[in-house]
């Protein structure tokens, strides 16, 4: 079996290993020929090092791009070498700097030699090829610089799995899922309170009956989520009870109930959502912000744990 052709561009990282490992063979064998003796992966240290008198780890790793532990990994490969030397900066004792030893700058005109001919051939590659590689190099680096690849993979995803949440009405058969969900979130971060047990106990009298709403969520035939729409007066409602259970928090299913709850809150003519919460819920906190509420100094709450409250105007 062909690996790459049966992988595709799902093994892109593997494939441009594959590629840099070729590359780096024939970079130790190219340094041989020049009587260059430096390990291809010193290279960025032993080329900054050539063109100014001295630097830190610091300035080194960030003019090519590495890491500070892995230049500094080089560092100490190259001063075991006798190739450089490392001594305290005379501008600033704290700081390290690196120079090229007297062994390692009598390198210099063989490497430069060496660096023309090499330039001048990854020049004649690239001409022989279809598309510029050095420049599809770096403008994947600057994509990945705007989001990683890991970002990427982690936001596509989300969006898969987001599809699989469908946002349903209550109907007495979510009684249960509804006490569970709330209770969960509750006895993990704070203490049963009377005013809860009233209303996770009697929904249909305390939320649906008085001209609330309540939304669940389900995410691949299990019930995850809910919230709830409490009326306060005709103008006033209070975003209320929203629970995620733990195992698949991340997948924007808060979000999803809260967007269905100021949906429907528009729809029944609210002109404004109140909700109390507490400091702790900084993923929950983080939610209410993104849909738009802002901290207000509301009348006290019948809820010990609030020490937040807050409201969206319609």
């Amino acid at each position: 079996m062909d690996f790459y052709h049966q992988a595709g561009k799902m093994a892109l990282g593997t494939r441009l290993r594959r590629l840099s490992e070729k590359l780096m063979e024939d970079a130790t064998q190219i340094y041989a020929l020049y009587e260059v003796p430096l390990d291809p992966k010193w290279l960025p240290v032993f080329y900054v090092l050539s063109y100014q008198p001295e630097a830190s780890i610091t300035e080194i790793a960030q003019s090519v791009g590495h890491s500070h532990p892995s230049i500094s990994q080089i560092v100490k490969e190259m001063k075991r070498q006798d190739l450089v030397t490392t001594n305290k900066s005379a501008k600033d004792a704290r700081i390290n700097v690196a120079r090229l030893s007297e062994k390692g700058r009598s390198l210099i005109p063989k490497a430069e030699r060496q660096f023309s001919d090499v330039a001048a051939s990854v020049e004649a590659l690239l001409s022989e090829a279809q598309y510029d590689l050095w420049k599809a190099v770096e403008e994947a680096e600057y994509l990945l610089s705007e989001a990683s690849f890991y970002q990427r993979v982690k936001a596509l995803r989300k969006r898969r799995e987001t599809g699989a949440i469908e946002i349903v009405d209550y109907t007495p058969q979510f009684a249960t899922d509804f006490k569970r969900l709330n209770y969960e979130w509750i006895e993990q971060y704070f203490v049963v309170e009377e005013t809860d047990r009233l209303y996770l106990e009697n929904p249909e009298e305390k939320i649906l009956q008085p001209g609330g709403h309540i939304f669940m969520a389900q995410y691949r035939d299990d019930v995850v989520g809910t919230c709830a729409l409490v009326k306060l007066d005709e103008n006033t409602y209070e975003l209320a009870k929203m629970g995620v259970t733990a195992n698949v928090r991340g997948k924007g299913i808060g979000w999803l109930l809260g967007q269905a709850a100021v949906t429907k809150a528009r729809a029944i003519g609210a002109q404004t959502l109140f909700l109390e919460s507490n400091t702790r819920l900084e993923p929950a906190i983080r939610l209410y912000k993104k849909l738009g509420f802002k901290k207000i100094a509301g009348e006290p709450s019948p809820y010990e744990r609030c020490n937040i409250q807050m409201r969206l105007e319609l």
